[in-house]
């Protein structure tokens, strides 16, 4: 029967006794007479020793190894202190076995230009730093799971083909579809809606959306992960901030505690757990903020924000109140959905938000109309046909309650988090108007 895998970061626990290593070549050296091999698997590095007198053919295997060819490894267990980025003790070689030789030499490094590395995403992704991301990714995914299972909230998962946009009509993609033409998702927005109809009440979806935006930069992508929440029976925007300020606490506490040592070390940032409330910035004061700055938004409809816009705003509160978060508020409505409710005291503001994070955008929200004769009314003025949403029009028909919520983009979340300044550092696959492979 042969032995079970042990993990690098379990060697300590092993200190004399046979383990079964498994992982790929990090490098072939040698100390005197002695080979050295590293070994790298998900959990550290571990040292794997061969002696000169140790067997001729071991050591002709190993002399002839690539960097990044998959091994299994037994051996031996003996103490040893290597310090920082070596984990544990050292394991005396008594047998390699060369699983998936590499047959060339590795094309990549760390200096190599990003666009080289995502070419080789595969070979990239071996590395500890690329790794950290996806643990974290996967700490903060589960943490706001169970806020929402706490909370009460049903988990969705909406068609991604859908029959008319739900956003404006640029930045779609359309497909065929059985003699007729769809539309990939640029959000789950109209069917969260349909779930507080249907009384489920609290609801979220973390899942793929679509935007087709030629701009090829740091920020923007055309697919990533959005996640969606949406709550029924607020009583303003306020209720949604509210949430999202407290379920963010709780999401950040887990990754500082899980990964905070982790992420100083190969991103060399301080995870902070942020207190509560966040501050919140009215749209017309943000303004204000950039006019003493001598800053002009460029780019944006008149009211909108600009990405200079953001990061000098969220920098004010920063140096002024201690924070890393602001909710920017009551936005224009001509710059926002025909669907977020106005404000019942100014019908040009919309009761809605956005949250930046140490200057990026990371979440849009609102408070959704839901009375079918203004939400008709709305999209009439914004010039958007009655037909085609019909269906959901009708959603609102038969009884529904005042409902809000707001959609975070995971990627722009673990940028802020770990302090990257390009989206496709922390995807998977990246997919832009330039790459579509692989």
């Amino acid at each position: 029967m042969s032995l079970e895998r042990v993990l690098v970061r379990s060697l300590a626990d092993r200190v004399d006794g046979t383990v079964r290593l498994c992982g790929w070549v990090e490098g072939v050296s040698e100390e005197g007479d002695t080979q050295v091999l590293l070994l790298r698997d998900p959990t550290g590095t571990a040292r794997l020793l061969h002696p000169a007198d140790g067997d001729e053919a071991l050591a002709r295997e190993i002399k002839g190894l690539r960097r990044e060819s998959a091994v299994v490894a037994i051996g031996t267990v003996r103490l040893a202190d290597h310090g920082p980025g070596i984990a544990g003790p050292d394991v005396v070689l008594a047998g390699l076995e060369v699983v998936g030789p590499a047959h060339a030499e590795v094309p990549i490094d760390d200096a190599s230009p990003l666009d080289e590395r995502l070419d080789w995403r595969f070979l990239d992704l071996r590395r500890p730093r690329n790794r950290l991301i996806f643990d974290v990714q996967t700490t903060v995914e589960a943490a706001m799971r169970a806020v929402w299972r706490e909370e009460g909230f049903v988990e969705l998962h909406s068609p991604k083909l859908r029959p008319t946009p739900n956003k404006s009509g640029s930045e779609l993609f359309s497909v065929g579809y059985f003699g007729r033409k769809a539309y990939l998702a640029q959000s789950p927005q109209f069917y969260k809606q349909m779930a507080m109809a249907s009384g489920l009440d609290r609801v979220f979806e973390i899942g793929p959306v679509f935007r087709a935006n030629p701009l090829v930069t740091s920020r923007h992508d055309t697919e990533f992960t959005s996640v969606d929440v949406e709550m029924s029976w607020i009583e303003s925007h306020d209720d949604v901030m509210a949430f999202e300020e407290r379920w963010l606490q709780r999401v950040l506490g887990a990754v500082h505690a899980t990964h905070g040592p982790a992420i100083a070390r190969q991103f060399g940032v301080d995870v902070v757990v942020p207190g509560t409330p966040f501050p919140r910035v009215h749209m017309a004061e943000a303004h204000e903020i950039l006019a003493t700055a001598g800053h002009r938004v460029t780019g944006k409809k008149e009211g909108d924000l600009d990405a200079t816009g953001e990061r000098l705003v969220a920098e004010h509160v920063a140096r002024e109140l201690g924070h890393e978060f602001v909710f920017v508020t009551d936005y224009p409505e001509e710059i926002r959905p025909f669907y977020h409710m106005r404000a019942a005291d100014d019908p040009a503001r919309t009761r809605s938000f956005d949250l930046l994070w140490k200057g990026l955008e990371v979440t849009t929200g609102a408070q959704r109309e839901h009375r079918p004769d203004r939400l008709a009314a709305q999209a009439q003025a914004r010039g958007v046909p009655l037909g085609p949403i019909g269906y959901y029009l009708d959603f609102f028909r038969y009884g529904c309650p005042p409902h809000g919520g707001f959609g975070l983009g995971l990627t722009r979340f673990l940028m802020s988090l770990l302090g990257v300044d390009d989206v496709r550092v922390v995807t998977y696959l990246h997919r832009g108007p330039r790459r579509i492979t692989p």
